[in-house]
């Protein structure tokens, strides 16, 4: 996005998505517990092949021990192999309830993503939404994986935890009596820290997007910095973002050492009591067999179990909960800008009678995402029926965006937009403006089928001649053999696709035509026949995003965008209120005021 100049830097910090939430902070927790409880059997059946697991993990500690007492340690080498090849069995059976877990899993994570991706593609239908093809392709498959794996692991360590205490009393009351306090306490810890890291997660990625923001508005536009002399207030602006996003990283490793923290007390802890008691666990009748089985239960089952858990838990559940209020809760982002911000407008009245104008806006407000600065603020522009409305300003201020509002490809956050009295998206409105962007979509068919795209009903071959001699297509039909002639788009040259393009919006029955610099690739003088041919349509009326400085010289009135200061006159007000619509016109006396002969050596308006 490029910086404009006679605007002040951005000074506000990380700010919050846009608008309330409409969750509180456990909604996405809520909404699980919910999710589970209405697939019950499956969680049941998953319940139940982990129990498999709960009991190869008794059998880690148990079963050495018993080899160690009842069979090494007593001379008993059969009983030793016995209980060592019932361990390798409890193996066995484990692996083979893991793999039916995983079954479980998918019939647990499938429906959440299937449910996410209707979710996504519903919302898409109803209102534009820039993010949804990020949503399908990344944020829903990272919310699948990361809810696979917090079951996987939030089960693995219930039942492992189960079958290890387990195996800890039945070898020894003492033993669990050494074990458990610690185990308690590492784990109410990592809980206790929970929800300040996933705060903290989201206030991180908050203010990161805010920096990218701000590193996206500056970055194309530091000629622009560097003309105005404002490189000390945006260097400011953006240390401010620096450390905004450092404060919160920084806060948020202070947390992540509470994980460390209880790792080290739940899992490594129990392990140093063990090792540091063993003379008084061993003088109180505890049999050398049921210490190495403890230590065998907290070295092989429980560390890793609460490792697992502390940094799947601690890292993906955030990281879930994040994503799932962004996939389904949050109002969708659109694709960022590389425009600046546009302010209010002078308007002047429509017709003049009791009709509605053909164009009518009313503060309306647009950002490209949460945490974007406004494209568009308290915008309010009125255009009369029949009337030709040029919108000029400096590249990247917003103008394409306006057009995608105006033709309801965008929503506004603020504000109303109507076409003939009508809001932009309803069924009236969308039948009576027509756009035509810088891009002209052609498609593989005659050309007469091209241009009676827009149209339902027949449409003569009379008719179809006449509008591509008035918007000057007439040679290129001709060269191509007739309406009839196959269209190939490759074969075609940028401007010849235009023409296309704008002959078949032409033929449109909608009253009111967008022309986003739909004119850019024909010389100044094919754009000036095309232009004045939309302009002359009976009952027609022509809002032209303008490419170059003749096209606001032949508009009625002209828009111009300022970033904080917008203006809408005639040409020769505006030459005497707005210093930037003289620049864009490159000159300040009385010759600036006619069209240039010939439309030669007209300049673009895109600085």
């Amino acid at each position: 996005m490029r910086s404009q100049t006679r605007r002040e830097p951005h000074r506000a910090g990380p700010r919050s998505p846009r608008g309330p939430h409409p969750e509180s902070p456990r909604g996405p927790y809520r909404r699980g517990v919910r999710f589970l409880r209405r697939r019950w059997p499956v969680v049941v059946r998953l319940a139940l092949w982990s129990v498999l697991e709960t009991g190869q993990t008794f059998l880690t500690g148990y079963a050495l021990a018993r080899a160690l007492d009842d069979g090494f340690l007593a001379g008993d080498r059969a009983a030793g192999l016995g209980w060592l090849g019932a361990a390798a069995l409890g193996v066995v059976v484990a692996a083979y309830g893991t793999g039916r877990v995983y079954r479980a899993v998918a019939d647990l994570v499938e429906p959440l993503r299937d449910s996410l991706v209707r979710q996504v593609v519903g919302r898409g239908m109803r209102e534009p939404d820039g993010g949804a093809v990020s949503r399908l392709t990344q944020q829903v498959e990272i919310a699948r994986d990361t809810f696979a794996g917090l079951i996987m692991v939030s089960r693995s360590f219930v039942f492992t935890a189960v079958g290890a205490l387990a195996g800890l009393f039945s070898l020894d009351p003492l033993l669990l009596l050494v074990v458990a306090p610690p185990l308690l306490a590492g784990i109410a810890l990592f809980a206790a820290s929970l929800r300040p890291l996933a705060r903290r997660q989201e206030r991180f990625l908050v203010a990161d997007e805010e920096l990218a923001a701000r590193l996206g508005l500056v970055c194309p536009g530091l000629r622009d910095v560097a003309a105005a002399g404002a490189e000390d207030e945006v260097a400011d602006d953006l240390g401010r973002g620096v450390r905004a996003e450092y404060a919160a990283a920084a806060s948020l490793a202070r947390w992540g050492l509470m994980r460390t923290a209880a790792l080290a007390t739940g899992g490594q802890l129990p392990l140093v009591l063990l090792l540091a008691t063993a003379p008084w666990l061993l003088d109180r009748g505890v049999t050398p067999g049921a210490l190495v089985g403890a230590i065998a239960y907290v070295s092989q089952a429980l560390l890793p179990a609460l490792h697992n858990l502390v940094h799947g838990l601690g890292t993906s559940g955030a990281r879930l909960a994040i994503v799932l209020r962004r996939v389904v809760w949050e109002g969708p982002p659109a694709v960022r800008a590389d425009s600046a911000p546009a302010a209010d407008a002078g308007a002047r009245s429509g017709a003049g009678t009791g009709t509605p104008p053909a164009l009518h806006l009313s503060s309306v407000t647009f950002a490209y995402g949460p945490h974007a600065e406004p494209v568009l603020k308290d915008l309010g522009l009125t255009v009369a029926r029949g009337e030709h409305l040029a919108v000029v300003g400096p590249s990247g201020i917003g103008k394409s965006t306006l057009a995608g509002i105006v033709a309801g490809v965008l929503a506004p956050d603020a504000g109303e937009v109507r076409v003939d009295g009508r809001g932009v998206r309803e069924e009236g409105a969308v039948a009576r403006r027509v756009l035509i962007p810088q891009e002209a979509y052609v498609f593989s068919a005659p050309l007469g089928d091209n241009l009676r795209h827009l149209r339902t009903d027949a449409v003569p071959d009379k008719e179809v001649l006449a509008a591509a001699d008035a918007v000057g297509l007439g040679p290129l039909l001709e060269r191509l053999g007739g309406l009839d002639a196959p269209v190939v788009p490759g074969e075609l040259s940028a401007g010849e696709r235009q023409l296309i393009a704008l002959t078949r919006a032409y033929l449109a029955t909608a009253p009111l035509a967008i022309l986003d610099e739909a004119t850019c690739h024909l010389d100044p003088v094919a754009e000036a026949r095309a232009e004045r041919a939309f302009a002359a349509r009976p009952g027609g009326t022509l809002v032209v995003i303008a490419h170059r400085v003749s096209s606001a010289r032949r508009a009625d009135r002209v828009l111009v965008m300022d970033g904080a200061h917008a203006l809408c006159g005639r040409h020769d007000e505006l030459m005497e209120r707005s210093p930037l619509y003289r620049d864009l016109n490159g000159a300040s006396g009385e010759g600036a005021g006619r069209e240039r002969p010939g439309g030669g050596s007209d300049p673009a308006l895109a600085l």
